[in-house]
């Protein structure tokens, strides 16, 4: 809940007392006019492909004094529409959805005039997906094992314009961005690596040599501080750098 306190003036109120002599003194007091309060109710826009959890927040944020939520979808399409309709202060967001996946939301209200903050709420904390989400745009990133009373106090810092960001998430948010990124060419090769593919099936698939192939991993695995394609593999996997099927 946001308050804005405006200046109180002050009235001077004279009483009058008599004591038991009969005689009147003069009491001034001090006394405050009534204070003028804007509340200031934040919309919240929940944007989650599971019904439950859509549910389940909606009712623990309407408990909320200050906090109401305006709407919830279960896709990054739906909530495009319901930005345009319903004017969000703050989405509540999941990154992993059908379609149009959070950070493409993210990156998709960017560019428009009074966007909405954004929180990501997801059960994902892969170094690349923190890193993502918050280069997409989002100004906070909590886990959905967040307690209420973290999620309302982020809910209320995005919103005020700060970011928010729990020390554990933050500091593989830091590791992640000392490390050289990977090309979107590196990543569709690790990808493939992945997958078990082979230098020669790498380089058939993208139409390029099988020695081009094998610099561009070479390149993966300096980039990413490992010891061959192997650990590539399992480090893509544990970071979140390619996303395998749910």
């Amino acid at each position: 809940m946001v308050l804005k306190r405006h200046p109180v003036s002050l009235s001077r109120i004279v009483e009058h007392r008599s004591d038991r002599k009969g005689r009147t003194d003069l009491l001034t007091k001090e006394r405050p006019l009534a204070t003028t309060k804007t509340v200031s109710t934040i919309r919240i826009l929940v944007v989650d492909d599971h019904p439950v959890v859509r549910a389940g927040l909606a009712s623990m944020l309407s408990t909320i004094s200050g906090l109401a939520v305006c709407g919830a979808a279960s896709t990054g399409e739906e909530a495009l529409q319901l930005i345009d309709d319903e004017q969000p202060d703050v989405l509540l967001l999941d990154l992993r959805m059908p379609g149009m996946t959070g950070i493409e939301l993210l990156k998709a209200i960017r560019g428009k005039p009074s966007a909405p903050k954004a929180l990501v709420l997801t059960s994902y904390e892969s170094d690349e997906e923190i890193y993502r989400a918050i280069e997409a745009g989002a100004q906070g990133y909590l886990l959905k094992s967040t307690p209420q009373a973290e999620i309302v106090t982020a809910i209320q810092s995005v919103y005020s314009g700060r970011h928010h960001i729990p020390p554990r998430i933050a500091a593989r948010l830091a590791e992640r961005m000392v490390r050289s990124a990977l090309t979107q060419r590196e990543l569709e090769i690790l990808e493939m690596v992945v997958r078990g593919l082979t230098n020669k099936q790498i380089g058939h698939a993208l139409r390029i040599s099988e020695n081009t192939a094998r610099n561009h991993i070479n390149s993966i695995i300096r980039k990413l501080d490992v010891s061959g394609r192997t650990e590539a593999a399992t480090a893509a996997i544990q970071q979140g750098l390619v996303r395998m099927p749910d």
